[in-house]
Parts: structure tokens; C-alpha cells; sequence
């Protein structure tokens, strides 16, 4: 009989109607199935019982017999040029008999064998066995060679897989390449295993592989064909293939032209003369804002914010203009930066660099006696900044208030009244450490950073020119993408005192407050405690800071703003965009957190617990002090906000994005 395994011999125990009870093969393995499917070979002599076997008598098989008796090829070849000469068709015995010179039971099981099989040079029908003409035998080895061919290149890329070793894809087949593209896709989340090609989709079977795309990645990591480091968001994103060679040129030839007249350098303020410096972190390039002091006779001191001009160089609209617009931002990676300009321009000639002349928006500033604004302006300029400060040198100048450099000192001083001033109407303030995972030299390392009094500076003359910037678009009836916070019902006083201050307490004040909103007419921030807000000091790494630049600037020039129907379908667009950032950045940062913790198996943390996240699986959030971090494991039942755990790496697999951590009492 054939079954899907190919030529099986078997013994006949009983009939039964239209089904035969068998013994199959060699093992006698006890089968009932329609007589259909079996081919009598040779009848039962008389006088013999059925056999239980193929080795019992009368049959007295065994595979060494079998394959002793063989069809001697002479006069195999004889009997096909016999029959494909003759044009005719025999019986199996008769057959038998013209290979051998007689018709014993294993010499017709050895011919039905040789004649059944695929590459026999015969075929067996009802009417007998024939000769397969010559043109369909040469088809046939063609068919037989393309086979072998072909399982010598499965043989061979299971090899590659088993191997697990780095590849190089010179040396690949074409389908081997492919077959490496379509792993790819399928680790990247791009293609589903019902997708993949059907031989590629058994090899995977054949390694026991299955289709978790986390041992696709595992192998193809293994293979050399897979960055551990890629983020799957940021392959599918505006950022994924940089700026093409045309934006670039562009790029370049703005920057060419950045020293020569364009039309409003002649209404520019010049603010060459004040003593502007910068503050940021030491690696910064594009340094977007910088700060000033001017004092008068009568007492009075301004502040002057100097704001990066890259609307100057790149006119709405333009390829470059519609490139930031796609992308939202500059996107601030573990492994460096991905600019929303190219970096040509950003570190250039949009960049407020020291010494060098630069076009600018400058924001002055005068406060009452309690902090409140009690005028303002807003000018086009051009500024010239004297010292680039890292904060950690901003931080020896304010404390130190040196006598021949007070101007930092005083800025601090006036900012910290401009921050009472926003505590006093309700303004949440929770400095804490900031850890972060960086990746230098390819490898990840944690950096903390401090709120010291250089970055609360900053940030509060960053508040107050969002305040004016929106002050300003409220007194002129101006759309603007106003930012806002709705009123929180925040613990009671009693409720916080119980609380450890620090961490845990804002833990449980944070988890009060909504979202931000952006609407097109001013509304009350709440957690910031003014009225009205918007981002307007880093138009160089976020678009919507440009949006409010060009808007102001088209009032003060009377042009024609943008109505606010305009305006909001910019920014539904540019939405989308900002989304996809702060979706590629967390991702960026729980993969090389997951990386980090990799080289710290073996560590433990002390933690403060937070809040539960989900209490049913027993997820919570830690505060880790010597991380700087919140971080989400798995805690001890009926713990309580305050309370302090150690915290370990349990399991950890960064190709398949898996961190878990636990806690026990610590």
C-alpha cells in the first residue's frame, strides 16, 4: 500500500466488507483501513495460515532480504528498453518474471517497491506496469536534480541558522539574502509568520524556533543581522532615514547665506552690547536661549531672554520648514541627538554661540515688588553672547556672587521672587534628582541630574517668557497654541503631612493632576499657576515654539497671522508628530535602562514605595534614590506609601523588551 509516507508492505489478518485488517510494515503495526488504498500483491498459498508478520511464513521478509534482492539494474534497464519498444503494459508478476526468471514472494515485493517509487523508470496502472517514455525520464532527473539542489540549499541554511555565528551577506545567496529581509520584517514587527515564505516558514520549525518575534531577534542578533539597539518606533517613524541629500544642500546653502541682508535685519534691535550668557549642559550644541540683566539709574533692574531666530533663515513653507513641521522635534536619544533642523543649521547659524553675531527674538521684562509682570516687551534682535556657562559653572557664579560678575546673582535673585510670586497662586513645585541612561562609547551609563540653582533659574525665566509671549497674544487678540492645566483636587494638607515629603508626596500630588491641553485662547495653567502659558523659547527643537515666533512676528510686522482654523490644522498634523517623539524617546530609555540593567544582574537597590500601579498583580512604583528613577516591580503585599523595600533584577531580556524587577522588605 502508499500511504504519505511513501511504499509500505503489509500482511493481510482479515476482510472485513470493504476494509482490510493489516499488519503494516515491519513493526506489524495493527491497522484497519479501505481496501481502496492496498494493492494485493500475492495471494495466500493454499494450506498456510495469515501471517502475523512479514517475517513469518509464507512471506519470510526482512528489510536485509529485501534489499538483498534488489532488481539487478542490467536487467532492470533490459526490461524498460523491452517494454518501451513493445508500447506495452504486463502484469506485476509477469513482470517480476522478466526481471528475475522467476516470481518469488520477495523478488515481487522488491519489483513493486523499485516501481512505486519516485524515481522509478516505470509506471503502474490497473492494466499493468509500463515503460515511462524517454522525455518524461529526462524530466524526471531534471525534476530529481532541482530537488537535490534545492534540499542542499535547505541543508545549507539550516547550517547558516544552526551555526548562529555573524554572517556576511557578500557571501549569501540571493534567496538567503532574502530569506534574512524577511526575519527582519518579522522581528521588527513589519511581517506576520503566516506571511513568510513557506520553506523559510519550515526551517523555523525545523529549530524549534516557533514565531516569537524575541527569538527571531535573538537569532538574527546572533547572526549579525539584527542592531540590539534599534528602536522598533523609530523605524517607522519621519526620524528613521535622516534628512535626504536635497534638505541637506538646502541646509547648506542657508548657511551660506546666513551673513548676508535679509529683509527685517535692518528693524532688528541691536543687543550686541549686553552681557548675554547661556546656560546648558556641557554636550549642547544648540543652545536656543540666553539671558541678560540691564539696570537703570532709578533702581530698576530688566530682564532680557533672548530666544533663538530660526524663521530668519527658513521661511514657512519651504522643503526645510515642512521637514520640522513633520517631525514635531529634536529627539534626545540615549545615543545622541536627532535634530528637528539639520545639524548644520541648529549648531550654526540658528545656535546662540559665544562671540558670534546671531539673529534672535529678545523678551524684557520688569517685575513688581512681589513678582508679578509689570511690563514687557517683545523685539526682533540682534544679540552677541558673551559666556557659555555649563550649570555647574552658573551654579559657583550665583552662589559665589563674585562683585566684577553680579549679573547672575541678581537674575537668580529677581527669578526666585518671580517663583514665590507663582507658589503664592497655587504653582506646584517637585525637584527632584532626574536619572537618566546615556550611551557613551557604546556603552550605557547612568547620569543624574541635580535641580540645582542654575536649572530653577532657567526654567522659571523659560515660565516667564511663555507667560509674556501668551500675555502678549491675549492683549492682541492673537491665536497661539496656549498650553493649559485644568484645576486639580489636590490631598488634603492632613493627608500629605502623613506622607514622608519628598518623592512619596509628590507621588500622590501627581497623581491628582490632568494632562495638559492645548486650545487657541488663553486658559489657566494650573500646575505652572498663571493664567495664561505658552512654549516659545526653543524654536530650534520644537516646531510649535516657531509656530509662536512666526505668529508674533506677523502681528508686530502687520502681515496676516494665521486665523485660528489655520492654526489648528497646523497643529493637529504637528500633534501627531510630538506624539510619536515622546513615544520614540520612552521607548529609547526603557530599552537602554533594560541594557544598564543587564551589567547590574547581580546588584540591589534600596527603594521607597511609591503607589500601587496595578495592586491585583502585585505592580507598584519605587522610588530608587541612587537611580534617580521611578520604577515599576512587583511588591509585597500591604505595603504602604513610605515604606522601604530592596529592590532586584529578576528577569531581563532587552530583545524582547522584558524588565522585571522585585521587591522584598528591605
Amino acid at each position: 500500500m502508499l500511504d504519505a509516507r511513501g511504499p509500505l508492505l503489509a500482511v493481510v489478518e482479515s476482510s472485513q466488507g470493504s476494509r482490510l485488517r493489516l499488519r503494516l510494515g515491519f513493526e506489524a503495526r495493527q491497522s484497519v483501513l479501505p481496501q481502496r488504498l492496498a494493492t494485493l500483491l500475492m495471494a495466500l498459498p493454499a494450506g498456510h495460515e495469515p501471517a502475523p508478520h512479514l517475517e513469518a511464513p509464507p512471506w519470510n521478509l526482512t528489510p536485509d532480504r529485501l534489499s538483498q534482492a534488489a532488481p539487478p539494474r542490467r536487467a532492470w534497464g533490459a526490461a524498460w528498453q523491452l517494454l518501451l519498444e513493445a508500447q506495452t503494459s504486463i502484469t506485476l508478476p509477469e513482470f517480476t518474471e522478466l526481471v528475475y526468471g522467476s516470481d518469488q514472494p520477495i523478488q515481487r515485493a522488491a519489483c513493486w517497491l523499485e516501481v512505486v517509487s519516485p524515481a522509478s523508470m516505470f509506471r503502474i496502472r490497473p492494466a499493468g506496469i509500463s515503460a515511462r517514455p524517454t522525455a518524461e525520464l529526462r524530466a524526471q532527473r531534471r525534476d530529481r536534480r532541482r530537488r537535490q539542489l534545492q534540499e542542499g540549499r535547505e541543508r545549507d541554511w539550516l547550517v547558516l541558522l544552526k551555526r548562529r555565528q555573524p554572517l556576511e551577506l557578500s557571501q549569501l545567496t540571493p534567496e538567503q539574502r532574502d530569506r534574512l529581509h524577511q526575519l527582519q520584517h518579522l522581528a521588527a514587527g513589519h511581517l506576520e509568520p503566516r506571511q513568510l515564505d513557506p520553506a523559510l516558514h519550515q526551517s523555523l520549525v525545523s529549530l524549534h524556533l516557533g514565531f516569537d518575534r524575541g527569538d527571531v531577534r535573538h537569532l538574527l542578533a546572533d547572526l549579525g543581522q539584527w542592531d540590539r539597539h534599534q528602536l522598533l518606533s523609530l523605524n517607522q517613524s519621519s526620524w528613521r532615514e535622516g534628512f535626504p541629500p536635497q534638505l541637506l544642500e538646502e541646509a547648506a546653502r542657508l548657511h551660506a547665506q546666513a551673513d548676508q541682508p535679509h529683509p527685517s535685519d535692518e528693524s532688528r534691535l541691536d543687543l550686541c552690547g549686553q552681557r548675554i550668557v547661556t546656560i546648558d549642559d556641557d554636550d549642547t550644541l544648540d543652545l536656543d536661549d540666553g539671558l541678560a540683566i540691564e539696570r537703570f539709574p532709578d533702581g530698576r533692574a530688566r530682564i532680557w531672554i533672548h530666544v533663538a531666530d530660526p524663521g530668519r533663515l527658513v521661511a514657512v513653507d519651504s522643503p526645510l520648514d515642512l521637514e520640522a513641521r513633520r517631525r514635531g522635534s529634536s529627539l534626545y536619544l540615549a545615543r545622541g541627538v536627532l535634530p528637528m533642523f539639520p545639524h548644520d543649521l541648529s549648531t550654526g547659524p540658528f545656535s546662540l554661540r559665544q562671540g558670534v553675531r546671531t539673529a534672535a527674538w529678545s523678551v524684557w521684562v520688569e517685575l513688581d515688588g512681589e513678582g508679578g509682570v509689570s511690563c514687557f516687551g517683545v523685539h526682533r534682535s540682534w544679540v552677541k553672547v558673551r559666556y557659555r556657562l555649563s550649570y555647574r559653572d552658573a551654579d559657583e557664579l550665583i552662589e559665589l556672587a563674585p562683585p566684577e560678575d553680579p549679573d547672575l546673582a541678581e537674575l537668580h535673585t529677581l527669578l526666585q521672587r518671580r517663583h514665590r510670586w507663582r507658589l503664592q497662586r497655587g504653582a506646584l513645585v517637585m525637584d527632584l534628582p532626574e536619572g537618566r541612561i546615556r550611551c557613551r562609547d557604546g556603552a550605557p551609563c547612568l547620569e543624574i541630574t541635580e535641580p540645582g540653582p542654575a536649572r530653577r533659574l532657567v526654567a522659571e525665566a523659560m515660565i516667564l517668557t511663555g507667560c509674556v509671549a501668551a500675555s502678549y497674544g491675549q492683549a492682541h487678540d492673537l491665536p497661539l497654541p496656549y498650553r493649559s492645566q485644568l484645576p486639580a483636587q489636590l490631598p488634603t494638607p492632613q493627608e500629605l503631612a502623613g506622607l514622608p515629603d519628598g518623592p512619596v508626596r509628590f507621588a500622590a500630588i501627581k497623581r491628582c493632576l490632568s494632562r495638559g491641553l492645548t486650545g487657541f485662547r488663553p486658559a489657566a495653567h494650573f500646575s505652572l499657576g498663571v493664567t495664561a502659558y505658552v512654549q516659545a523659547t526653543s524654536p530650534i527643537r520644537r516646531y510649535g515654539d516657531l509656530v509662536v515666533q512666526r505668529q508674533i512676528n506677523a502681528h508686530l510686522s502687520g502681515a496676516q497671522p494665521m486665523t485660528e482654523a489655520e492654526l489648528e490644522h497646523q497643529l493637529q498634523n504637528l500633534d501627531t508628530a510630538v506624539r510619536e517623539g515622546i513615544t520614540i524617546g520612552r521607548e529609547d530609555q526603557r530599552h537602554w535602562l533594560q541594557v544598564w540593567f543587564e551589567t547590574q544582574r547581580v546588584g540591589q537597590w534600596r527603594g521607597q514605595f511609591l503607589r500601587w500601579l496595578r495592586p491585583q498583580d502585585n505592580l507598584g512604583l519605587i522610588w530608587v534614590e541612587d537611580l534617580a528613577m521611578d520604577l515599576a516591580a512587583e511588591c509585597p503585599r500591604g505595603l504602604n506609601p513610605g515604606e522601604f523595600v530592596l529592590l532586584r533584577v529578576h528577569q531581563i531580556d532587552d530583545l524582547r523588551d522584558q524588565l522585571r524587577l522585585i521587591c522584598s522588605i528591605g
